[in-house]
């Protein structure tokens, strides 16, 4: 966390870059989409010009940069990438000296710069995935404008080769409403597959006799899909177990706040969890697994349970009553909410964007 106060800061303009597969809104599923809705938003609302390079039909603040349709399957990902990235490049050199810093939160976008790429303008990359998740030869030669951000202490020490930054993640606790209220169905919240244990979910709650809500969206990949219709699929029969398909805001809103517990199985290390966060701002404690920066979200014993197994996350469903609703609330007040991380990332740009020429080390 970028723990300066926060200055008195001149109008920027920022690019930023979103993930090249799906139009963003506040609606959007994935963590990575809705750091950025969130960050633009506070950004054009504290009155710097933003634009964001997305596929078409996505919804932001400020002015957007259609670049392209969002493909109809995972086999079209190559080819709708190369032509984002293309037309973002194509933006940058054309229009760069407008910007006072580019934003990348696309995963892929800084990947295509070759290291003898000069850009008029510094790059801002926020890396979202574990480190295994990127090639080894990925960081091996970076441009001089990047600089690397990373959205965990957990996640920022896995990259220490490339000396990142570290803004955590946070939630417009606007959108989050704390209810004291509890129901008797597990939920389980996010995008669908095997890496973030929907089965596992599924598993825990038939051992512990409670209904389970499945609510979250499986993305065109033939994988995620494969894995949808053999582990999933068989196990749905709107009682035991419920698929609620891409749900809106306000569903999403009444799950949690009505959910006797979040269940996070993830079988990756998480570098955060906006799910967890959602889950403790509505008041409702979170059971996961001990991977990655999710002890470093949810306090044990506090707003939630860390476990090892499915077995030990069966048991803590019965514990779950030791949890306060209103402690839950206020550990993300205190620590998640998307003002602070706006506050760290506004602090972040001025840095950046008063050094040009070379990277942050520190």
């Amino acid at each position: 966390m970028i723990a300066t106060p926060r200055a008195a800061s001149r109008r920027l303009k920022i690019l930023y870059i979103a993930y090249p597969l799906l139009p963003i809104s506040e609606e959007s599923c994935g963590g990575a989409e809705q750091v950025l809705v969130n960050v633009e938003r506070e950004m054009n609302r504290r009155g710097h010009d933003t634009v964001v390079a997305a596929c078409r039909g996505s919804k932001v603040a400020g002015e957007l940069f259609v670049t392209g349709e969002a493909p109809r399957g995972s086999d079209q990902f190559q080819v709708r990438n190369a032509e984002h990235n293309r037309r973002v490049l194509g933006l940058i050199r054309e229009r760069g000296r407008e910007f006072d810093l580019v934003h990348d939160q696309s995963g892929t976008f800084w990947q295509d710069l070759k290291p003898d790429d000069t850009l008029p303008v510094p790059v801002l990359v926020t890396l979202h995935l574990p480190r295994s998740f990127y090639s080894e030869e990925a960081f091996a030669r970076v441009p001089d404008v990047v600089t690397f951000n990373c959205v965990s202490q957990t996640q920022a020490a896995s990259f220490r080769e490339v000396q990142a930054m570290c803004v955590p993640n946070g939630i417009n606790l606007h959108k989050y409403s704390f209810s004291p209220r509890t129901g008797r169905y597990l939920l389980w919240l996010g995008r669908i597959c095997e890496e973030k244990g929907t089965h596992l979910a599924i598993e825990v709650a038939q051992r512990t006799g409670r209904p389970l809500m499945i609510a979250g969206q499986v993305y065109p990949f033939s994988y995620h899909r494969h894995y949808f219709r053999e582990m999933i699929w068989p196990h749905l029969d709107g009682e035991r177990v419920t698929w609620l398909e891409s749900p809106n805001h306000q569903l999403k809103l009444e799950l949690l706040q009505n959910a006797h517990a979040v269940l996070i199985p993830s079988l990756v290390k998480e570098t955060s969890s906006l799910v967890a966060m959602e889950a403790m701002a509505c008041g409702t404690p979170v059971i996961a697994f001990r991977r990655g920066a999710l002890p470093e979200v949810i306090a044990d014993g506090r707003t939630g349970f860390i476990v090892d197994s499915t077995d030990e996350m069966a048991r803590a469903i019965d514990r779950v009553e030791q949890i306060s609703a209103n402690e839950c609330r206020q550990h993300v007040e205190e620590r998640f909410s998307a003002t602070r991380m706006a506050d760290d990332y506004e602090l972040l740009y001025h840095r950046i964007a008063a050094k040009p020429d070379s990277a942050l080390a520190s």
